[in-house]
């Protein structure tokens, strides 16, 4: 078993390999800081030993033991070993790190309980499938800027897998989460973030194709009945597809006519709202009322207001594929993904006239982004296009009677 040890006030690490007793002195202080750093690094000084991929160049390259003999003893990884970068040898005037992979995973286990499980799950898959493949060989401290903007490089490159490689908003969540981690560990182990001075990848405008009347009319007319109040809830309270299926009896409050998003359904499991500010109340227009008073005939004996006829609430994945595509496809209308129900309800509320601060309330959106968002489509529902500011415009300078009559006078 390692040990850490002081001698003259300096640590040293004391250990066996090969059958032999190694003391490795360092030039770091006895302080409650340098021990704690120093004893990450001996954590993986045992790993290392226990795996027998020890290097002791790696971890000591300036060892007596190395300068004693020519042809010094040193093992090396196994062919099946893989690591995702050479550590480098240790060096002193750096601070001493973990390796990004078990800081990674000590932070993971840190912050998962306070994250949904969705959002768990995402953060588990990007450090599996794209940061500790990179990085988890590689002590913290040793991560350059260089080396970041290198692997983002990467991922936005095309491969056989990816012919048009992670797109910008992707590339952007998995950069998020590297930053995350070294920043933490910078805080923790006194170093300097290399991550100073990176900026997101510029993301394209999200398209936003709203439905227009005569089409959601058209819609609803042709779906099955089954779906039918289903998807008029989705064009005209801007649900999201995990409110939406996640939706229960207990959250509609027919006296008081609203619909309180409270939970949502994803990958199967019932979570709280994404946001503070995606909980909220949904008034229910006299057509809302009506078709989930409907439904209620139809499901209220479950929890679930679109439910199967188990109780088991629906999947959006099959009544997209099943409902939503081929109805499309039949009426002629461009294929759209059904969360473009959620943008033509913010659309023709502005285009109705309503405020855009109850809209906001109603989406769950800050009113500036609504307005951000949506705003340029309301001319084209309404064909507005500044004739009412014209019209406000020459009412205010309209000419007056006398200089009509002056006007005319100098006609004639």
């Amino acid at each position: 078993m390692a040990t850490l040890n002081q001698r003259g006030g300096k640590l040293y690490f004391d250990f066996r390999w090969l059958g032999t007793r190694y003391r490795e002195y360092s030039d770091l202080p006895d302080t409650a800081g340098n021990r704690k750093k120093a004893e990450a690094v001996l954590k993986h000084l045992e790993t290392d030993i226990r795996k027998g991929v020890f290097d002791l160049a790696t971890y000591f390259p300036d060892s007596p033991r190395l300068k004693q003999s020519s042809n010094p003893q040193r093992t090396q990884a196994p062919p099946t070993a893989t690591v995702a970068r050479a550590p480098g040898p240790v060096d002193y005037a750096q601070p001493i790190t973990p390796r990004f992979q078990d800081f990674a995973e000590g932070w993971f286990d840190e912050m998962k309980p306070q994250w949904r499980k969705s959002y768990k799950k995402n953060i588990r898959l990007t450090l599996d499938a794209h940061l500790i493949p990179e990085f988890g060989g590689q002590f913290l401290a040793d991560i350059t800027k260089s080396d970041i903007l290198e692997f983002r490089a990467r991922l936005t490159e095309p491969t056989e897998r990816r012919p048009k490689g992670l797109s910008a908003s992707r590339t952007n969540h998995i950069l998020v989460l590297l930053k995350q981690v070294i920043d933490e560990g910078a805080d923790r182990f006194a170093f300097t973030t290399p991550y100073r001075g990176i900026k997101p990848l510029k993301i394209p405008r999200s398209d936003v194709e709203p439905f227009n009347l005569d089409e959601v009319k058209l819609i609803l007319d042709s779906v099955q009945a089954p779906f039918r109040e289903y998807y008029l809830l989705r064009f005209m309270c801007g649900f999201r597809t995990a409110e939406i299926d996640g939706l229960q009896w207990r959250y509609v409050d027919f006296e008081r006519r609203q619909i309180i998003v409270a939970k949502t359904l994803v990958d199967g499991h019932v979570e709280d709202t994404k946001t503070a500010g995606s909980y909220r109340a949904i008034d229910m227009s006299p057509r809302v009322y009506e078709a989930l008073k409907n439904q209620h005939t139809r499901t209220g004996k479950f929890d679930y207001v679109f439910c199967n006829n188990d109780g088991a609430p629906i999947s959006h994945r099959q009544v997209s594929r099943r409902v939503w595509y081929p109805l499309l496809r039949s009426l002629g209308l461009k294929k759209r993904r059904p969360y473009q129900t959620r943008h033509t309800a913010a659309t023709l509320w502005l285009a109705a006239g309503e405020n855009p601060e109850w809209i906001a309330r109603q989406l769950g959106h800050s009113s500036m982004q609504l307005l951000s968002t949506y705003s340029r489509f309301v001319k084209n529902l309404t064909r507005q296009d500044g004739s009412a500011f014209e019209a406000l415009i020459d009412q205010k300078f309209a000419p007056s009677a006398k200089e009509k009559a002056e006007i005319g006078g100098g006609a004639a």
